[in-house]
C-alpha cells in the first residue's frame, strides 16, 4: 500500500464528499473539485494524472458517473457509496479501486458523527485512513480479500433499518432489539439477496455481528428516511432476478401501496 500521490479529485462535492475534500487538504493534498454537470472529460484535461479520484456521489447517480468516468481516471478510483458491491464498479472495468463503507454521517448544518471505525482497503487505504483520522473520524485499514464482508454488513444496515423501519418507524436501537419479529425476518432476507449479488461466500455471523456492533454503539440513529422505498424496490428487483421468495419484503411493498 502507498501513500496518495497528488492531485486528489473530488466528484460530488455534497456533505460526504466535502469531509473527504477537507480531509485530504488537511493532509495536505490539493484537491480538484468536480460538481454536478462538470464535463468530465474537460475536468480530466485539465488534472489528467490525479493521485486518487473520490466518486462521492450518491449511489443512485453512481453508475452513470462511472460510465463516463475518463479512462485516465479509472484506476485511481476510491467508492464509499451506501448499497455498493463488486459488481458495481466491476462492470465498468475498474480492478482495483480504493474502498470505504463509510461509518459516519454528515447532515447539513451538524457535525459529522462516527457511529463506528470505517474500514478501508485498497490501493490508497493507508493515505485515506490518515487523511480521515486527521480531521477526528476514526478509520482502519483492513486486508482487501475482507472488504466485500464490511460492505455486506454496511447494506445490511442500512437495508434492514430502512426497509424494517417503514413499519415500525423509531431508532435503529429499538427496531433490532425491541422488534425481532419483523427486522429479524427482513434481515435474514437482505442478506439472502446479498449473497445472489457478490462472488465469495458471506460470514453471516460476522456480518451480523459488525452490523449489531454498529446499531449499539448509535441506537438513536433514526430508522429510516427518504430513500427507504427506493431501496425496498431495488432489493424486490435483486430478488426477482434471483427468484428469491422475500416475503417479508413483499408483504411490507404491498402495504405501503394499500
Amino acid at each position: 500500500m502507498t501513500a496518495i500521490p497528488d492531485p486528489v479529485v473530488v466528484v460530488g462535492i455534497g456533505e460526504m464528499g466535502s469531509v473527504f475534500a477537507r480531509a485530504f487538504l488537511r493532509a495536505g493534498h490539493p484537491v480538484f473539485p468536480v460538481l454536478r454537470g462538470t464535463d468530465l472529460a474537460a475536468a480530466a484535461s485539465a488534472v489528467p494524472a490525479p493521485g486518487l479520484v473520490l466518486v462521492a456521489v450518491g449511489e443512485d447517480a453512481l453508475d452513470p458517473v462511472l460510465a463516463s468516468l475518463p479512462s485516465t481516471w479509472r484506476d485511481a478510483v476510491m467508492l464509499i457509496q451506501n448499497e455498493l458491491l463488486p459488481r458495481d464498479w466491476t462492470r465498468h472495468g475498474i480492478v482495483a479501486p480504493t474502498v470505504a463503507p463509510v461509518w459516519f454521517e454528515k447532515k447539513p448544518g451538524r457535525d459529522t458523527k462516527v457511529i463506528v471505525p470505517t474500514p478501508v482497503a485498497g490501493p490508497h487505504a493507508e493515505g485515506v485512513v490518515t487523511a480521515l483520522e486527521g480531521i477526528g473520524i476514526a478509520a482502519r485499514h483492513v486486508p482487501d480479500v475482507q472488504i466485500v464482508g464490511h460492505l455486506v454488513a454496511k447494506n445490511l444496515y442500512i437495508l434492514t433499518a430502512n426497509i424494517a423501519g417503514l413499519v415500525t418507524g423509531g431508532t435503529v436501537g429499538a427496531l433490532w432489539h425491541e422488534h425481532g419479529e419483523i427486522s429479524r425476518p427482513v434481515a435474514d432476507e437482505v442478506l439472502a439477496i446479498q449473497a445472489t449479488l457478490v462472488d465469495t461466500p458471506i460470514d453471516r455471523d460476522a456480518v451480523l455481528a459488525e452490523m449489531i456492533d454498529a446499531i449499539d454503539a448509535d441506537p438513536d440513529h433514526g430508522a429510516t428516511g427518504r430513500s427507504a422505498p427506493r431501496r425496498l424496490t431495488r432489493a424486490l428487483d435483486h430478488a426477482d432476478a434471483a427468484g428469491l421468495a422475500v416475503p417479508t419484503l413483499r408483504s411490507i411493498a404491498r402495504d405501503l401501496r394499500t
